[in-house]
């Protein structure tokens, strides 16, 4: 009997990859996997963090299963808290589940500011430890992710938090910047949102099109070729235009922030046009503000 517990026992370490022991941080993802004792589980990530063991997983851990137990703003106020504990590699995927619990608490300005600290890592040369791709994982498989496709990525998010904010124009810069460097066409059919936001709609209608063709990564997806086929319809109803005010004009992208984009730009496309027009129209906004 004792050697078939020993092998459950085993069995349990192989299949959720936590090392051997009695530890709080073993107990607790037992309490979390096994016993489906969530609010058990957080106690016991507790005492992991307090007592040193695996902290750096003991907290990301903690913060997954108060999200499910709908804790969210305890699980940002526990990351804010003892991330200081954690090494330096476990930093950025701290970032990226304070990121995910912004938005789920609707913190928009906290999920913007963290993006973009983000991007700067990545155009200063602090991501990934130097290398040009990552092993990331999603539903248990593990996948290779490029420096080019995790900006995209990121940029993507922050053009949807700005949609958030109803700030269509510095959604729109960061868009085409996201769908130059790596297109699909989920973040097309955002980038059309936002012109059509802005009764641009001889701009958003090629991009439309461009989905329904099967003209970019991810056209065949029937949720996204469904959002396609609804936008350009609703471009054809009536439309009262929308007056750009001054509130609508605040980019909330500072020169650096938009520079540092730019220069990986100009490294991973350097045949493209120097400047998109987008930019053209920012200056011009810009100077008519500074009269």
């Amino acid at each position: 009997m004792e050697s078939e517990g020993r092998k459950k026992e085993d069995k349990f370490h192989v299949i959720h990859k936590v090392p051997c022991g009695d530890g709080p941080y073993v107990r607790a993802k037992h309490a979390q996997l096994v016993e489906k004792d969530y609010e058990g589980a957080i106690v016991l990530f507790w005492k992991a963090i307090n007592g040193g063991d695996k902290v750096d997983s003991a907290l990301k851990d903690m913060a997954v299963v108060m999200k499910q137990l709908e804790r969210s703003e305890e699980a940002i106020e526990a990351i804010k808290s003892f991330r200081c504990l954690c090494s330096k590699q476990a930093q950025e995927s701290l970032d990226n589940l304070l990121i995910d619990l912004y938005k789920k608490c609707g913190r928009v300005d906290e999920q913007i500011e963290l993006l973009k600290k983000k991007l700067r890592s990545i155009y200063r040369g602090e991501v990934f430890n130097g290398k040009r791709t990552k092993t990331a994982r999603s539903h248990g498989k593990k996948f290779q992710v490029s420096v080019k496709q995790e900006t995209s990525r990121i940029l993507g998010n922050l053009g949807w938090a700005y949609i958030q904010k109803t700030n269509y124009l510095a959604a729109e810069v960061v868009y085409r910047k996201a769908q130059i460097i790596d297109p699909d066409a989920n973040k097309a059919c955002n980038l059309a949102l936002c012109l059509i936001k802005l009764t641009r709609y001889d701009e958003a209608r090629p991009i439309l099109e461009d989905v329904l063709q099967g003209k970019l990564a991810g056209a065949d997806d029937i949720r996204t070729r469904t959002r396609a086929k609804e936008s350009l319809i609703e471009m054809k109803s009536p439309h009262h235009p929308l007056m750009l005010n001054l509130p609508g004009l605040d980019l909330d992208l500072d020169d650096d922030f938009i520079h540092g984009i730019e220069r990986l730009m100009n490294e991973w496309a350097p045949n493209r046009s120097r400047r998109l027009p987008i930019f053209e129209e920012i200056s011009q906004f810009r100077d008519q503000l500074a009269c």
